[in-house]
């Protein structure tokens, strides 16, 4: 069946789409309830991706681009395109970050070592990350990184900026990484960020975030 509307149209033109949950919208529970993991992903995802492709739709010179050359240029971005394309990118990396409790597995012997030695323990450096979360003023995220040394850092962004965004204060790799905004907890948390912050932990996906490591850090 053909579409009505004409093949310019920001529809026909669209370039990204919202990728399916790994897991059921009710699979992170207790630590994440269902009915936030559905307006999360289908309501506050959608509009970001719907959002982006009108506007890249609208800016010939954006055409075909991929999430990752948009970021790497986001300071010459306007806000609507700067904005989106980190949500959308956020946003996909956010829900590959977690799984039901059962599947969350364990850090990789490589990843536990990297993190025992940077931060001292797995619970300062949890400690650290909570911190990094908490003191994000407003909306944003927290991110554990592959710095440009090679090294593991924890870093904060605020709205949907990343670390491999060219404005990011500190550049890196992202291999783990937690939405802040409230709309990412607030039906279950109100306003208890840290609270949120301890709860997620019990769904991280070590065994996504230890592959990362070992892609990024690998000797090319």
């Amino acid at each position: 069946m053909q579409a009505n509307a004409p093949a310019s149209s920001a529809s026909a033109q669209a370039s990204f789409s919202l990728p399916q949950l790994p897991y059921a919208a009710n699979e992170l529970e207790p630590a994440i309830d269902a009915q936030t993991m559905q307006l999360h992903h289908g309501k506050h995802h959608q509009a970001y991706v719907d959002a982006l492709n009108k506007a890249v739709a609208a800016d010939k010179a954006l055409a075909g681009q991929s999430l990752e050359q948009l970021m790497s240029k986001a300071g010459t971005l306007s806000d609507t395109v700067r904005n989106n394309a980190g949500g959308h990118w956020n946003h996909t990396f956010f829900w590959k970050t977690m799984a039901p409790k059962a599947q969350a597995g364990s850090p990789s012997p490589e990843l536990n070592k990297a993190i025992t030695s940077t931060f001292g323990s797995m619970d300062k450096f949890k400690a650290s990350f909570k911190e990094a979360g908490t003191k994000r003023f407003g909306s944003g995220w927290v991110w554990l990184i592959i710095d440009n040394s090679g090294k593991l850092a924890i870093t904060s962004t605020p709205n949907q900026d990343n670390p491999l965004m060219d404005v990011a204060e500190q550049k890196g790799k992202p291999i783990l990484g937690n939405d802040v905004w409230e709309h990412a907890y607030y039906l279950k948390y109100q306003n208890r960020r840290a609270d949120y912050l301890d709860g997620w932990w019990q769904v991280v996906n070590w065994g996504e975030v230890s592959r990362r490591y070992a892609e990024a850090t690998a000797k090319k």
